[in-house]
């Protein structure tokens, strides 16, 4: 997987991508992250990225051509990418929309400032829009990390463990269940007789219920959209919850 990323402070993703699990990846050559400069596509000697909005309003908003130039100029590198641009007003972020971008062989995230980028870069050259929440950052350069660890974690070999990304949150439209680890007491309190009985049937569903419960418990909207079998129903039922 190749990410390109088209930002005007490429040092921004200096330290993050030298830490944990991506920076093994990119040594082994599992990934490849390249950071593109936007403001070597600009032509004057103040190097402008931005300038005010027609109309009149405040703050700034991202011009055209070097955002155009950047992109095009990535565009004409192979594997064909698809074009991302981080904004407020994207497509929430999610692990189905994760799993989607897993599949490309290339992104190219694009960082807004300011107030936004000029409307027709948008229109002309970006693929998607996408957002990771209902609140305000000062830039896409955080969005872009999120969606890089996210994506990463879903490329064959960057996990030590090949079955992680299956168990983790949201992977099967539910939350996590519980974990524990040694001492299997601490200050009197126990780790669940379940999980230390080596009776994996059990252990297994009891991780299910689990998972169901919390979720049940903390984000009951997922549960509407998540692959439940009549036991889990029945399970839930129990626990107060109205399918309807």
């Amino acid at each position: 997987m190749i990410f390109d990323i088209v930002t005007i402070f490429p040092s921004f993703f200096d330290s993050p991508l030298k830490e944990g699990v991506i920076h093994k990846a990119i040594e082994s050559g599992l990934l490849e992250v390249r950071t593109t400069n936007l403001r070597d596509y600009t032509h004057d000697r103040h190097r402008t990225t931005d300038d005010r909005p027609y109309g009149g309003g405040e703050g700034m908003v991202m011009k055209i051509e070097p955002l155009y130039e950047a992109v095009e100029d990535l565009k004409g590198m192979p594997p064909a990418p698809k074009v991302i641009l981080m904004s407020p007003r994207g497509r929430v972020l999610n692990q189905r929309l994760v799993e989607q971008l897993a599949r490309e062989r290339r992104l190219v995230l694009v960082c807004g400032r300011y107030e936004g980028v000029d409307e027709r870069f948008i229109e002309h050259c970006v693929d998607m829009e996408i957002s990771i929440g209902d609140y305000i950052l000062s830039g896409g350069e955080t969005p872009a990390l999120v969606i890089i660890e996210a994506v990463s974690r879903l490329i064959p070999g960057v996990l030590g463990c090949p079955a992680s990304p299956r168990r983790d949150s949201f992977s099967n439209g539910l939350l996590e269940y519980p974990h524990y680890t040694r001492p299997a007491s601490f200050k009197g309190w126990k780790v669940p007789d379940v999980l230390l009985s080596g009776d994996h049937r059990k252990i297994d569903r009891w991780r299910r219920e689990q998972s169901l419960r919390i979720t049940l418990e903390r984000r009951p909207d997922l549960l509407k959209k998540a692959l439940l079998s009549q036991e889990d129903i029945e399970y839930l039922k129990g626990l107060g919850w109205n399918p309807e």
